[in-house]
């Protein structure tokens, strides 16, 4: 199902590597959550062990190597030189039942490693979901659906990338949505996040950082600046590359009050999640105005659970405004033309983390534009709402 080590998102590595530069003591722990609560027997749950074990298999090959240093030259060899010898540990990774049939897991380690365990563990999850319940895609009408939105980018010139490894129908479908835009939108289709299609398909490797980055700083240094904290580490190290911006970790809101001028300039642009994707544009397009920042000469990327014709009405709104672009995921990766169909509704979050080990663990949260998609411990939200404003 994991077809490389490559086969993730570019966010993944970015991340990794800015633990391993700035935080190699940290340790964090990631938990997984499904959202629509769905229910798995032992069955179930016994193959999903099975293909963690086939995860330990997998290692940068040579040939890998040889791409990644020369087509993502932002993240350095040392850390390239570190991947080579990176193995995914299955023990590591904690898998359960809970007493109403609920899956469990959770997997602790060095933050600059276990961040690599969140996608593949959720796309496996993801496509043992569809082939444990005997659902398999129709091929023909799926790449029909495909290419109607293909037709419909192109004539509206939408510009986006493919997001949708972590809730992909299966590796095979996401394999062929790829190869599907590279040849039919090669104007509009900017990239893919996987890394390891971006190789195969000679596409562009696409991303920045998740929420997870500011979490881990409001852990360790506190709420109040971790949205600037996780900037200003972030600048430096990547010294202005990656610079699209994740701005709904404790809401825009809060993000938009510590974002300084120094940052708003560096930044390429900013990335929605959450919330209405109207108001939040416009917030952003407030806020760079009060810089004395022309927005027109900075990016929104729309990603929360888009698809083409939702997207269009946001471009058509913020035009001459401001760079608009989308990253849509489930729409393209998980349409595998089968009527009633529902994606499965999974993350998997940063849950603590700490320092270094003789440091105590810190929980950590995510306050959404989207009450749907907070997820954290409830005394964490209480107190993070009172030092972040967020009643006001």
């Amino acid at each position: 199902m994991i077809l490389s080590i490559l086969d993730t998102d570019l966010y993944k590595f970015s991340t990794s590597n800015a633990y391993f530069q700035l935080y190699p003591l940290a340790e964090g722990t990631f938990k997984f959550n499904d959202r629509a609560a769905e229910v798995y027997d032992q069955t179930f749950l016994d193959s999903l062990k099975a293909e963690f074990e086939k995860l330990g298999t997998l290692q940068l090959s040579d040939d890998e190597y040889a791409y990644v240093v020369t087509h993502i030259k932002y993240i350095p060899h040392n850390y390239w030189e570190w991947l080579r010898g990176f193995r995914f540990r299955p023990e590591k990774i904690e898998a359960r039942l809970d007493g109403e049939g609920h899956i469990q897991i959770e997997v602790t380690d060095f933050l600059y490693r276990v961040t690599l365990y969140e996608v593949p563990i959720l796309a496996i999850v993801a496509e043992l979901r569809n082939r444990t319940r005997g659902v398999k895609a129709d091929n023909r009408k799926a790449m029909e659906l495909l290419d109607a939105k293909i037709a419909y980018a192109n004539e509206n010139r939408l510009p986006f990338s493919e997001f949708g490894t972590r809730r992909r129908f299966s590796s095979e479908l996401h394999e062929a949505v790829v190869a599907r835009l590279k040849e039919g939108c090669p104007d509009y289709c900017a990239g893919t996040s996987n890394v390891y299609f971006a190789k195969k398909y000679n596409m562009t490797p696409i991303g920045t950082f998740p929420h997870e980055w500011v979490m881990f700083h409001s852990g360790v240094f506190g709420y109040k600046r971790a949205n600037y904290l996780s900037l200003e580490d972030w600048i430096k190290v990547y010294d202005g590359a990656l610079g699209t911006a994740l701005i709904d970790t404790f809401t825009t809101k809060s993000f938009l009050r510590t974002l300084t001028m120094k940052q708003a300039k560096l930044l390429d642009g900013f990335r929605q999640d959450s919330g209405d994707e109207i108001e939040v544009g416009e917030a952003i397009i407030a806020r760079l105005k009060e810089f004395g920042i022309d927005p027109a000469t900075k990016i929104v990327v729309f990603s929360n659970a888009l698809d083409f014709p939702r997207y269009k009405r946001i471009m058509d709104h913020f035009r001459g405004k401001v760079k608009v672009s989308a990253g849509i995921g489930t729409n393209l990766t998980c349409d595998p033309g089968i009527e009633g169909y529902r994606p499965a509704n999974i993350v998997m979050k940063l849950s603590r983390c700490r320092m270094s080990a003789k440091d105590p663990w810190e929980k950590v949260i995510k306050i959404s534009d989207d009450k749907g998609k907070h997820m954290g411990d409830g005394k964490e939200f209480e107190i993070a709402s009172y030092e972040l404003h967020l009643s006001e």
